[in-house]
């Protein structure tokens, strides 16, 4: 990454809760313990926005890098290839020796066009950016599509119940209606992933009638301690992109001029161009000398 993006990476990966700092279970909490589990994770929340920013930063690098040093470089590295390849026909067909031709049809075998772009990310991430995971951090939506159109019959029946007893226009009271608008918010993404289990716990959750005071706030103090955990995982899994970003053949190129890489690429560029210049003078000169040779052996003009 470029250092700004690594401080910043950084200092949100400070701020953000490790998998190890998260509770194994959340213990009973009361109000004031809920409300500074709610500061936390308000602050994992945000560097963990501050660490995806970061992390999305250094992949647009990558990928522009990759594109260019396709576009650009490309045709030279093809060009230093199909020299070599010249090169050893040329030694063959001067020296005539078995062991030079054997070089020459290796090399004219091996002589393949540059890897393709998605071949630079080693396959862990595709053209259209972070992998679904990285998309759904921070969303809470599932990360595969649905794997049929319509869920089971289960949850259908599950949902309908959970309508039909919980709909918030079957009361008038404000407070009872807001409780049951934020039952039926859950039980609607419950259907929408087809979750049977989730519809299930949240039919036994009605049944069960109202939450007292106390029980509301251990609930909730166990949603916000799985929210730091679901977090910690999050940030764990773009540590892991970013690595590999920055371990792989385009991210690396990267590390060597991390405040000018246009520049790099200009600098390969003009190496290369060196390269191309000194094997296309070798090329001549083979090419002089098989001249020169094939004048030799012909006969001169006849009296």
């Amino acid at each position: 990454m470029d250092p700004e993006a690594q401080q910043e990476a950084r200092q949100a990966g400070h701020e953000t809760h490790e998998p190890q700092d998260a509770p194994e279970a959340a213990p009973s909490v009361g109000g004031e313990a809920v409300e500074r589990l709610e500061r936390a994770v308000r602050a994992a929340e945000t560097a963990l926005i501050e660490y995806e920013i970061a992390v999305e930063t250094f992949r647009v690098e990558v990928e522009n890098f990759s594109r260019l040093h396709e576009q650009r470089l490309g045709p030279l590295y093809g060009r230093i290839e199909e020299l070599d390849v010249l090169i050893a026909e040329a030694v063959a067909a001067c020296t005539g020796d078995p062991e030079d031709v054997r070089r020459a049809r290796e090399a004219r075998a091996s002589f393949l066009p540059m890897p393709a772009v998605e071949e630079l990310y080693q396959g862990w991430m595709d053209s259209a950016g972070l992998p679904p995971e990285a998309v759904a951090m921070l969303t809470g939506q599932r990360v595969r599509p649905p794997e049929r159109v319509r869920p089971s019959e289960r949850a259908r029946r599950l949902y309908r119940e959970l309508v039909r007893s919980a709909h918030p226009d079957l009361v008038q009271d404000e407070a009872e209606r807001g409780r049951r608008e934020e039952f039926m918010t859950r039980a609607n993404k419950a259907y929408s992933d087809g979750d049977e289990e989730a519809l299930a716990a949240l039919a036994e959750e009605w049944a069960a009638g109202p939450r007292t005071g106390e029980e509301r706030a251990a609930a909730r103090g166990e949603e916000l301690y799985a929210r730091l955990e679901w977090l910690a995982r999050r940030k764990e899994m773009l540590a892991a992109a970013a690595a590999e970003l920055e371990e792989g053949a385009i991210g690396s190129m990267l590390r060597l001029a991390p405040d000018d890489p246009d520049g790099l690429l200009e600098e390969i560029a003009g190496r290369l161009h060196e390269r191309i210049a000194e094997k296309e003078a070798r090329l001549a000169e083979l090419t002089g000398r098989m001249d020169q040779a094939g004048r030799a052996e012909r006969p001169g003009p006849t009296g």
